[in-house]
């Protein structure tokens, strides 16, 4: 399956916070014929569109040859507008969710050519932009199903990006000025940059900090980074699995998606104004919701006070049966949770379209 993206234009994008990307581009690929269905399938915290791949393909749920498929890249995810592709743009500005749902509204409608969705989903931050463009264009898409994330990051998840942000401060010598603030050296004296080893060691410190979030406590019980991973002890697992991760990024786009993730909330737009439920309460496309039973940070108590706020009959719950936390949803490491994702998929589109 191809894994080349294309780019598309978008100006001088004026941003939600007051800011503005000058130049700006949004990177995405396609995946089947225009004249099929249409899924939008957003990238997430880091992820590269080709990290979304892992759950297209023939037999799939999401197979090219039964749906068209846009996978949008987040601004800040180095394939988009970000930090290391536009170096010259320092500080980098505040990106939300919202600025990144209008980018891919206007790549899929003006760029691309499609007036309605038949669904938008997504893994992790994903499914934050999915609530997103269920409640910022609600009539666009008949079905979204968000899976391991939130319409709203809670406040235990903003602590826990803390601790992602102060470890890359920390490496060049400053810390959090507050939960989506920047850090007090660029707050007082302007932008500084990483530089030598400072890179490397904040990278690999938040892939240390990440690595008792991904996965949850029975995963580590049971040691299945040994016996699924293949990993031969604790210290080689998180050398060679999330320092191998995170040393393959860069620290200031992780600071920038961080950022979009730390603001996240769908109900921070007209006309909610804040009023989560009636954001909530907004959603028009049927919504199956899928978290883990051990995630985290995106417990399915949140999913729940979500779904609460919906409509009767709009949204459903599905919770992951499994000990592998967020990363159940994640990138094919669990075949058996791939399987119970791709099932639940097929069922609620299938079981849908004959609804319809």
């Amino acid at each position: 399956m191809a894994t080349q993206y294309q780019t598309y234009k978008l100006g001088n994008f004026k941003l939600k916070s007051g800011g503005e990307i000058p130049d700006a581009f949004i990177a995405y690929t396609t995946l089947g014929e225009p004249s099929l269905p249409t899924v939008i399938y957003p990238t997430w915290y880091s992820g590269l569109i080709s990290d979304n791949l892992w759950l297209i393909g023939p037999g799939k749920t999401l197979d090219p040859q039964n749906y068209y498929i846009i996978i949008p890249a987040l601004f800040g995810n180095g394939q988009s507008s970000s930090p290391s592709n536009m170096p010259n743009l320092r500080p980098f500005p505040d990106v939300l969710f919202y600025d990144n749902v209008r980018a891919q509204h206007e790549l899929v409608t003006k760029h691309l050519g499609i007036t309605h969705a038949r669904a938008v989903l997504g893994w992790s931050m994903g499914a934050g932009q999915t609530y997103q463009w269920a409640t910022q264009f609600p009539d666009f898409m008949d079905f979204i199903a968000p899976f391991c994330g939130s319409a709203r990051t809670s406040e235990h998840n903003k602590v826990m990006l803390e601790g992602v942000k102060s470890a890359l401060y920390a490496a060049k010598g400053t810390v959090s000025g507050g939960v989506a603030m920047p850090d007090i050296r660029t707050a007082q004296d302007g932008y500084s940059p990483f530089l030598g080893e400072k890179k490397e060691i904040a990278l690999k410190a938040l892939g240390r900090v990440y690595a008792g979030w991904g996965f949850s406590q029975a995963f580590y019980r049971e040691k299945l980074y040994e016996t699924v991973l293949g990993f031969k002890s604790l210290d080689s697992f998180l050398v060679g699995f999330w320092e191998k991760w995170a040393c393959s990024k860069d620290p200031e786009n992780m600071i920038v998606m961080a950022h979009t993730w730390q603001t996240g909330d769908c109900s921070q737009q007209e006309p909610y104004n804040g009023d989560f439920k009636e954001a909530m309460h907004a959603i028009k496309a049927r919504a199956l919701v899928m978290p883990s039973h051990t995630d985290l940070y995106f417990p399915p108590e949140d999913s729940q006070i979500e779904i609460d706020g919906m409509r009767p009959g709009v949204g459903s719950l599905k919770v992951f049966p499994s000990i592998w936390g967020h990363w159940a949803a994640g990138p094919g490491g669990s075949p058996d949770d791939v399987k119970w994702l791709d099932d639940n998929l097929r069922t609620f589109l299938t079981e849908s379209n004959s609804s319809c």
